[in-house]
């Protein structure tokens, strides 16, 4: 079942994106039968709103990534600091003490992603630097400290103030959670020196230490499935955490994991499912039981995978907050949610809020642009499956599930849409069309069938004067 992938061209080169995730090789579907109905369920959803958040929003730096000790281009450390590694850790950890994001407003994302069309939310409870954006007891490197001024704020506890909002709004929940802990002292301890992302001392030659890092895991985890209302997905990252024997010896940053750190996802798993019964969990790169849909990050697959998958992909350069970042365009943004729903998956569209609790103005704009071709378009992305010959040339396939209708969604090189005096679409076990219409147009097209190709006639007045955006969706009915 090895897949290949094939990086969108529209995307940046990785040092902007900190860690790349590659796809497992192998899947195995869920068991449990709750898991299957909500893995089916979410993969009708197809547009998901993922949003990195911490106190690196306060330097605007890559989310973490800064505080490892690895020579990479997404790990260095600049500014005021960057020249001593341990001052500037102590300086990045003592953004808690200033993080004060006091425009948060959940309800105002939640109208934003609802009218461009997203339908679910992962939010990053915790990312490695271990900074918690929830309520844990488990540490005081929180939101909620009282050595963090937003922690007087009536919302200071936002993963739940978020999970409210967009449940209020049907939206699935998903939480964010890294399985690396870099402030931990029982992941990097401070006996030793950090050497890199993985834990810094042998956890078999500690195992009390571990064990105690294990607990403390588990403790968070079951924090978040308990406290925090309904979960849908557990979306865990920082894939080196795992059992060694789930190593990949083929993939470059999994050759360098150098210790079993296996953290007993089946009692996790379970305890999870035991208070959010059908959970879905994600836990990416390691193949198995508890990866129940393959996360390809900043990638679109060349073709339809058999098994269910999500591209998470920034709507920036970044996945976290990088004053005066570029953002893709509407188009690209369309383009990448057409690709991809075209080859069976969901899109996670990425963004990220700043050090005041808001999105860039510029995010806003681009979900209200969005949200005005899903009004048109939407009927084929929601709740579709992929069709052959799934795309040709510059027009993507979709088929709705369950009825003999199929959307060719024709992309254009500009916003604006300029059509041929006829288009061909290569349909096979098609035997007989009733109806071919344009989204956005209330008109029937003349057509005719010859063996497996469908030619469409567009009227002089639809050819440049359409008044179309991003995409021309010709709705076929047989």
């Amino acid at each position: 079942m090895k897949k290949s992938i094939l990086p969108l061209l529209l995307l940046i080169a990785g040092s902007l994106f900190a860690q790349q995730h590659n796809m497992s090789k192998t899947y195995v579907p869920p068991s449990d039968t709750l898991v299957q109905q909500k893995l089916n369920k979410w993969q009708d959803l197809k547009f998901g709103l993922f949003m990195h958040w911490g106190t690196y929003s306060e330097w605007g730096v890559v989310e973490s990534w800064s505080i490892c000790p690895e020579d990479e281009g997404w790990t260095q450390r600049k500014g005021l600091y960057g020249a001593d590694y341990y001052t500037y850790k102590k300086a990045y950890e003592n953004l808690q003490t200033t993080f004060n994001p006091t425009h948060f407003d959940p309800e105002k994302w939640v109208k934003a992603a609802k009218n461009a069309g997203m339908k679910y939310v992962i939010f990053t409870t915790k990312h490695h630097d271990g900074f918690c954006m929830f309520d844990t007891k488990q540490t005081d490197y929180k939101i909620t400290s009282t050595k963090t001024p937003f922690s007087t704020n009536p919302r200071s506890n936002v993963t739940k103030e978020i999970f409210n909002a967009f449940s209020k709004e049907n939206f699935m929940i998903g939480a964010y959670f890294s399985k690396p802990d870099w402030h931990s002292d029982d992941y990097w301890w401070s006996y030793f020196p950090p050497k890199d992302r993985n834990v810094n001392y042998d956890p078999a030659k500690y195992p009390e230490r571990w064990q105690k890092f294990k607990d403390y895991t588990y403790n968070q985890i079951q924090e978040l499935m308990t406290g925090y209302g309904k979960v849908d997905i557990l979306w865990l990252d920082g894939g080196w955490v795992r059992p060694k024997s789930t190593i990949d010896s083929t993939v470059d940053w999994q050759k360098t994991i150098p210790y079993d750190q296996d953290i007993d996802m089946p009692k996790i798993a379970a305890m999870a499912r035991t208070k959010q019964p059908g959970l879905i969990v994600v836990d990416r790169t390691v193949a198995g039981q508890y990866e129940n849909y393959t996360t390809p990050e900043q990638q679109v697959p060349d073709k339809p995978l058999d098994y269910p998958w999500e591209s998470c992909i920034t709507m920036g350069n970044s996945w976290s907050y990088v004053p005066g970042d570029h953002y893709k365009s509407a188009q690209q943004i369309i383009t990448l949610l057409v690709k991809i729903v075209s080859r069976g998956g969901n899109l996670l569209m990425n963004i990220g809020p700043g050090p005041d609790g808001d999105w860039d103005p510029v995010a806003y704009s681009r979900l209200n642009e969005i949200g005005d071709w899903i009004k048109i378009n939407g009927e084929g992305i929601y709740g579709t499956e992929p069709i052959a010959p799934y795309s040709e040339q510059n027009i993507f396939y979709t088929k709705l599930k369950s009825s003999n209708t199929i959307y060719a969604f024709v992309l254009p090189a500009t916003d604006n849409v300029t059509l041929p005096a006829s288009i061909s679409f290569n349909l096979t076990d098609i035997k007989k069309i009733k109806k071919i219409s344009l989204l956005g147009v209330d008109k029937n097209l003349k057509y005719s069938v010859t063996n497996n190709s469908v030619k469409v006639i567009i009227p002089v007045a639809l050819q440049a004067n359409n008044k179309l955006l991003h995409t021309a969706t010709f709705k076929i009915q047989y």
